[in-house]
């Protein structure tokens, strides 16, 4: 098994790629640490996959809380001894299909303060534990914003948030390098099945991602958890500081 004997937290890990991400890291052998600000959802994912013979735990944790972060990676030691990998994919909380100009500050700034807060807590926390044993992997999802589709559809605070996250990435990866420890963002062109079926305009959404790519198909949540499951491995030991790009192409320019 790629994860064998590794322990893996997944901050976000009641929601969709959250939840790939932890199913495959269960599959491959890692102990999984669920945690959310919604004790049942992620309780929901973790019993799937204790039902399917993996380990996993769940826990109620706000990620934009320093302490309850801090005292969460405290247990993950106590329960298994050892953090071999911290993802983040809380919800950024942004709001979309409104213009700039009709947009207020609290919904454009929230986003930004809320994925970079939390993606630095959670992060500070892992390499406080990862530093001293010399390896560890902290992985982002998202990557740097097409702005591109800036031009068809009003995406409010998230491309300034998917890019300010892509600086953190680069200054941890400098910083933890030395230390053994990786940094690494997965980047799609979207994910169909996270769009909300009621979501105004989804069609067109998902047809003009569609069309952007090389392969015309866009990424699973499947894919998105067995890639995550192989950049956690031993088999991607060399690559840090980088965006690895699953999107069909996308990025292609």
């Amino acid at each position: 098994m790629l994860l064998q004997d590794r322990t893996a937290v997944v901050y976000g890990g009641g929601g969709n790629v959250g939840g790939a991400m932890a199913r495959a890291f269960a599959r491959h052998g890692a102990t999984v640490h669920l945690a959310g600000r919604t004790l049942a959802a992620v309780r929901a994912v973790a019993d799937e996959i204790t039902e399917a013979g993996g380990t996993a735990w769940a826990d109620a944790v706000d990620a934009l809380d320093e302490r309850a972060v801090d005292e969460h990676t405290a247990r993950v030691l106590e329960r298994s001894g050892r953090l071999d990998v911290s993802v983040n994919v809380i919800s950024d909380q942004d709001v979309q299909g409104t213009p700039l100009a009709e947009m207020s500050p609290d919904d454009y700034m929230r986003p930004i303060i809320t994925s970079i807060t939390s993606k630095f807590l959670t992060a500070r926390a892992a390499a406080r534990v990862m530093v001293p044993r010399g390896s560890g992997l902290i992985l982002y999802f998202g990557g740097s914003f097409d702005w591109q589709a800036a031009r068809r559809f009003s995406v409010g605070g998230m491309g300034l948030t998917f890019d300010a996250v892509e600086s953190l990435r680069k200054q941890l990866a400098c910083e933890l390098g030395p230390s053994g420890i990786r940094v690494v963002t997965l980047r799609t062109s979207g994910l169909p099945e996270t769009i909300p079926p009621g979501f105004e305009g989804r069609d067109e959404l998902v047809s003009y991602l569609t069309a952007e790519t090389l392969t015309g198909r866009l990424a699973s949540l499947e894919e998105v958890g067995e890639l995550a499951a192989f950049v956690a491995s031993d088999g991607a030991a060399l690559l840090t500081g980088v965006e690895l790009d699953m999107s069909a192409g996308t990025s292609l320019r």
